[in-house]
């Protein structure tokens, strides 16, 4: 789809400046300082994640790694932008962004203390639609590649933002019946327990190998939440782009943050160089209705939403801690259908579809069949991923992830 072809069905959604994007290497910011082990753990800890193969040195000393290693969800850590930045190229004015998605390969290396993460990025393609919850809507794809000092592939990022006009948005209220729902204590406690559950499936296994899977085999269903603006202010402050001076810009071509955000959710980059919560996002900025209702419902959503990256993360902490330290998730792709709201609680779930043995590793393929849901059962995420795990012939230990 180009911008002719989107004038003709959406005379009022002028995509010209998106399609002088396409298939440019975009620039951006780029990570300053080696990756560091509180990196690392304060990532785990936002993501709510108590693996201690990733905060635990003694524990991640005896494991396949012999270190402390980050988990695969780390990688878009590393990106000043949640790795959403090239799909919010070209300016549409009176527009806001949501994660509609994200695809994942991973090509083996995995990030861990001392490591440099390098990023290049192009916007992928884009198309415009009419939805319910805001009428013409564009979904563009992006493209984020990750690569570590030693020149290696780590994972390739393909996101899809979902580009709106805000006040249409506001117009049509589709979350106008949303309510932050109450819990009572008993029900906090159960909640806990659910959690504590799953935290016990993993840290069982420790650093046995996972060698037998069965097809329809339900992996342990992961609870998060409830949702607070403690939380969510939590994950923020796990990205490494939100300390300041973290990233330095490479000088390439991006028109990111001329992106037509509204006035009041756009960095004042000016500003900042005296105070630099102005182009820290939270405070100011794009992200500020993740935290603060007034700018959530601007936008659209009723109150205080979570980040689309998260729950990328969220999924891919899931897969990888279920697989084990021996497995490695090699494709995810998940698409989002609503935001977690504070108050809410997200439950991922999920089956064994297939096992297929005809990989050139020799290594068993577990495709995943994925749903994330409140505890109201709505529809959250959906997708599939593939999990490569371990057999008995695998080595000893590997010295360097």
């Amino acid at each position: 789809m180009n911008a002719e072809e989107v004038r003709r069905r959406f005379p009022d959604f002028d995509t010209s400046d998106v399609d002088r994007w396409i298939g440019v290497p975009l620039g951006g910011g780029q990570l300053k300082d080696p990756v560091a082990p509180n990196d690392v753990r304060r990532w785990v800890q936002g993501m709510q994640n108590p693996n201690p193969l990733h905060f635990d040195e003694e524990f991640a000393a005896e494991s396949r790694f012999g270190r402390l290693v980050a988990p695969q969800s780390f990688v878009v850590c590393t990106s000043d932008s949640h790795g959403a930045g090239p799909a919010i190229q070209g300016t549409l004015p009176g527009t806001h962004m949501l994660f509609g998605g994200d695809e994942w390969w991973f090509f083996g290396p995995r990030i861990a203390p001392g490591d440099r993460i390098t990023l290049e990025r192009m916007l992928f393609d884009y198309k415009v639609t009419e939805t319910k919850f805001a009428g013409p809507t564009m979904f563009s794809r992006g493209d984020t590649t990750y690569i570590n000092q030693r020149g290696e592939l780590v994972a390739k990022q393909r996101s899809t933002s979902i580009r709106y006009l805000a006040e249409e948005a506001r117009r049509r209220g589709a979350f106008a019946d949303s309510r932050e729902p109450t819990w009572s204590e008993e029900q906090l406690q159960a909640v806990e327990r659910e959690k504590f559950e799953y935290y016990r499936s993993f840290l069982d296994l420790a650093h046995e190998r996972r060698v037998i899977v069965k097809e329809g085999e339900a992996l342990p269903t992961r609870p998060i939440g409830p949702h607070t603006i403690q939380s969510f202010t939590t994950e923020w402050r796990a990205f490494l782009m939100s300390a300041w001076g973290s990233f330095r810009q490479d000088g390439g071509p991006s028109s990111l943050y001329r992106a037509g955000w509204l006035p009041e959710m756009s960095r004042d980059l000016e500003g900042a160089k005296i105070d630099p919560t102005l182009g820290d996002g939270l405070y100011h900025g794009p992200s500020r209705g993740h935290v603060q209702e007034q700018y959530a419902q601007l936008i659209g959503m009723p109150r205080g939403y979570g980040y689309g990256a998260s729950m990328g993360a969220w999924v891919l902490d899931w897969l990888a801690n279920w697989a084990g330290e021996w497995g490695d998730v090699v494709h995810s792709r998940m698409s989002y259908r609503s935001p977690a709201l504070t108050g809410d609680v997200t439950y991922l779930r999920g089956q064994v579809a297939q096992v297929d043995w005809g990989d050139p590793s020799g290594r068993p393929i577990a495709t995943v069949e994925v749903t994330m849901a409140n505890q109201k059962g709505e529809t959250l995420a959906t997708g599939t991923a593939e999990v490569r795990l371990p057999s008995e012939r695998l080595p000893e230990r590997e010295t360097r992830p």
